[in-house]
């Protein structure tokens, strides 16, 4: 099995690396400063940092007044320079939104506190001692969506059951993609069904991957979760309904946003427990006092009005299974 941490190490993401504003106009001192380590762009990423920073508005943390986020958007190879830039100014935490990032703070520093958001095991990948004892300076969050692709095939096949062909729609420029492939390559194979890409990095991208999906005649489609098409939720789903497939999606949100269905998380929770983390490291928690947390929220939605509209029947058991229906 292709272990994830090679994956990471092995690709590296495209982005931006700029000075952030806050540096710019020079950093109080009396004011705790948190580093943000991301990949990519405001663009194709931001959507995670306007949910951490919602989350830690919360608790009172105002970005620009009690609190400064200086933010670092790099390609992964990129970071172990950037962390180290990062050290050099002392900040209160640094937050890392993916195993690289991570793994950088975590080089960069033994001290700083390094709180994680990250897709994958971080006892595999060597950020942390174990999720109970973290151990060092190291704490915070992860999610493992590859546990949850044996229901979104299960789910699918259950909504659209003549379905024997899935799209998947995927970003071949997200750090995570040849990882997020071959796992639900492995799933579909055990399930016995047949996929097949469908690469969207931009809107056109979108509109045409739609296109093909149906000049293909897929069945039903899975979307991959991935930052840059939180920001194209909308338009996502506008598509899949248009094109009258039947689709799941890996947060709620999307069903909110009139998608059929979703099984998993909303990422405007997960990143208030992101948040939670950082709240307590500058309250003077130590990390390695700090469980690591994975999500135990795992919700099935659907969403009733959008399968009337594209012409789905969805059977009554299903239905009962849903920890909501949205009418």
């Amino acid at each position: 099995m292709i272990s994830r941490r090679r994956v990471v190490l092995a690709i590296g993401a495209s982005g931006l690396s700029g000075l952030p504003a806050a540096l710019a106009q020079g950093l109080n001192p009396a004011i705790p400063h948190v580093a943000y380590l991301s990949q990519g762009s405001p663009a194709n990423r931001g959507v995670f940092l306007d949910a951490f920073r919602e989350g830690l508005r919360e608790l009172g943390w105002i970005d620009g007044s009690n609190i400064v986020i200086d933010v670092h958007w790099a390609p992964a190879y990129d970071f172990p320079r950037v962390a180290a830039s990062v050290v050099e100014r002392n900040p209160a935490a640094i937050v890392g939104t993916c195993i690289p990032s991570t793994r950088a703070a975590k080089n960069a520093s033994t001290s700083i506190p390094v709180v994680m958001s990250v897709n994958g095991d971080p006892v595999e990948a060597g950020l942390v001692a174990s999720l109970a004892r973290p151990g060092a300076n190291v704490t915070g969050t992860s999610t493992l969506f590859e546990a949850l692709m044996p229901k979104w095939i299960e789910i699918i096949g259950s909504l659209a059951p003549g379905a024997r062909t899935l799209a998947v729609l995927m970003n071949p420029e997200s750090v995570d993609d040849v990882y997020w492939w071959y796992q639900i390559q492995q799933v579909a194979k055990r399930s016995g069904v047949n996929l097949i890409r469908a690469n969207a990095t931009s809107a056109n991208d979108l509109q045409r991957a739609f296109v093909g999906m149906s000049e293909q005649r897929v069945g039903a489609v899975i979307t991959m979760v991935d930052a840059y098409f939180l920001n194209e939720v909308q338009r996502i789903v506008k598509l899949a309904n248009e094109h009258l497939l039947p689709a799941i999606y890996g947060f709620r949100e999307y069903a909110e946003a009139g998608g059929l269905a979703s099984y998993g998380l909303s990422y405007g929770s997960y990143f208030r427990l992101v948040a939670r983390y950082v709240d307590k490291v500058l309250r003077g928690a130590k990390p390695a006092d700090i469980p690591v947390e994975q999500p135990t929220k795992i919700e099935f939605v659907v969403n009733l009005r959008t399968a009337k509209s594209i012409g789905l029947v969805i059977q009554q058991s299903l239905l009962l299974r849903a920890d909501e229906v949205i009418q």
